[in-house]
């Protein structure tokens, strides 16, 4: 069986811990994916920001998602993209963001945005987290407010 060679070992997990396609014993990239998420979030919920929804996407395929929509003090509704790396090579995980992603989360986020009668103030904000998430002393964990513009 394939499996990405983001893959790693780990303690044999059960049920809908194994991802689509994983077997017992090996952690998936939507797993690590989850872990850098929830890292995003706690970060995020520190600074006093609200969990609107997680993992938002449009119907149908091509479209996009935004991984967490998180409402600021000030009201402003902030799309967030958390990108995780293990190492900063090849520009670590704030790179990863390319312009094909951003039109992605735009277009999310404008569909997401269709269910309000006037428009809030938004905002797109990126959240690295960079390091071995096995090792939760060596992950950096940094937010990039205002990383794009929908422009």
């Amino acid at each position: 069986m394939w499996f990405s060679r983001k893959q790693v070992a780990k303690e044999t997990p059960t049920g809908s811990d194994v991802g689509v396609g994983a077997q017992p014993g090996q952690i998936t990239t939507k797993r690590l994916g989850d872990a850098a998420e929830s890292l995003a979030l706690a970060h995020l919920a520190r600074a006093g920001m609200k969990l609107v929804q997680a993992n938002y996407r449009t119907p149908g395929r091509g479209g996009g998602e935004v991984d967490l929509v998180m409402r600021d003090r000030d009201g402003t509704l902030v799309f967030v993209e958390v990108r995780h790396r293990k190492s900063s090579s090849h520009g670590g995980a704030a790179a990863s963001v390319s312009l094909v992603k951003q039109r992605r989360i735009i277009f999310a986020a404008r569909h997401f945005l269709m269910r309000f009668a006037s428009l809030p103030p938004c905002r797109f904000d990126v959240v690295t987290v960079q390091g071995a998430l096995e090792s939760p002393e060596t992950v950096a964990v940094d937010w990039l407010r205002g990383a794009f513009d929908a422009g």
